[in-house]
């Protein structure tokens, strides 16, 4: 599904955090401070923009996985199957899941090239817990495409577990999909699908984006 490859195309952009970072920095500045180094990176890394496996990996893994809430995230995604799945049911989603987004991640990254970011002033007061931070992805050709993000302050520090893109939250993008699935295979079959669509994409360069 295009849209979806754009969604999380766009979003890797900017979804980029490093432990270096302070737990009290402003989320908003977080974001900009790494979302910049990280477009640099990959537009100055040639073995990136080639699509080398490892390369992309490492960097998804150091600068964007550490700083993600998979686990709310996939359980937003589950919906009311998420209370009724087991403790293993949960561990399996969530893994499939972030496996996915690895792969989905990994596969943007080599495809940045001229786009830059514009962060919008943050609409939150200090003791707030989870904000929304909103920017405009300013593309090489076309008009400005809105994304924000909802993130969480946590003890380890500030984690992003939505996304949106145009007006569509990534939760709600893979809920319909999630639903689709437990109707027909129940939680099992769910994780099922995911091991199954990973498996592929896992043979697959990752230039190559998952269709929905």
């Amino acid at each position: 599904m295009n849209f979806i490859k754009k969604f999380i195309a766009l979003a890797t952009v900017s979804l980029a955090f490093t432990g270096v970072a302070s737990a009290q920095e402003a989320p908003d500045v977080l974001v900009k401070r790494i979302s910049d180094d990280v477009i640099n990176t990959a537009k100055n890394d040639k073995a990136i923009q080639a699509g080398d496996t490892k390369k992309v990996m490492d960097l998804v893994e150091n600068k964007i996985l550490p700083y993600v809430d998979f686990q709310r995230m996939t359980s937003l995604a589950a919906g009311r199957f998420w209370r009724d799945a087991s403790s293993d049911q949960q561990k399996q989603l969530t893994e499939q899941f972030r496996t996915l987004l690895v792969f989905t991640y990994s596969g943007a990254l080599s495809q940045v090239k001229d786009q830059t970011i514009d962060f919008k002033p943050l609409r939150a007061d200090p003791s707030d817990t989870e904000v929304e931070v909103r920017s405009m992805v300013n593309m090489p050709r076309g008009e400005p495409v809105p994304l924000n993000y909802r993130v969480e302050k946590t003890a380890q520090g500030w984690k992003i577990y939505d996304i949106n893109v145009l007006g569509a939250w990534l939760v709600e993008t893979y809920k319909g999909t999630f639903a689709s699935e437990i109707s027909k295979g129940g939680m099992d079959g769910l994780i099922k699908a995911l091991a199954e669509k990973n498996k592929k994409l896992a043979s697959k360069p990752l230039n190559t984006n998952p269709k929905k």
